[in-house]
């Protein structure tokens, strides 16, 4: 559930993909070979599962998003990690951060900073150009980052 989470608007929608991907992986237990960890094997069936279901919507979410971040030029220019103080943040903290991205920042930034797709894998996976995948996954970042400092009073 938690992998679907990551790629779903909702906890709805995460249950549909959930219930799909176990169907792939009950349908194709033939498949599995023993070569690998079947954790491996059932997580990368999960993955997929949920890419199919953000391509089959890809036009609802609108892969290049229009929006800015306020003052999103000079946040990025004055932006200085200070390890220090993002220390106090835990991983749940990023994960419910990352609850509030648009899919299609959700989408790339699970490709890219979890699952270790590179920018070209996600292009090819999202039908998307590379260019398209780093901008979405640095604004994806800055946003993400901007939730965090905004709920720790960091900024």
């Amino acid at each position: 559930m938690v992998v679907c989470s990551r790629y779903a608007r909702d906890a709805d929608e995460a249950q549909d993909i959930l219930q799909d991907a176990f169907m792939k992986v009950f349908d194709n237990l033939q498949k599995y070979e023993v070569t690998g960890s079947i954790e491996g094997w059932v997580r990368r069936i999960f993955v997929n599962t949920a890419i199919d279901h953000y391509r089959k919507y890809k036009n609802k979410f609108n892969i290049e998003e229009d929006g800015r971040i306020e003052d999103e030029d000079s946040y990025y220019n004055e932006l200085e990690e200070n390890d220090s103080v993002y220390s106090k943040i835990k991983p749940e903290d990023v994960m419910e951060a990352m609850e509030q991205l648009s899919p299609a920042y959700k989408t790339v930034f699970n490709l890219y900073a979890i699952e270790n797709y590179t920018h070209q894998e996600v292009a090819e996976i999202l039908d998307i150009s590379p260019g398209t995948s780093k901008s979405n996954y640095a604004k994806a970042k800055a946003k993400v980052r901007i939730i965090l400092e905004k709920k720790f009073h960091l900024v």
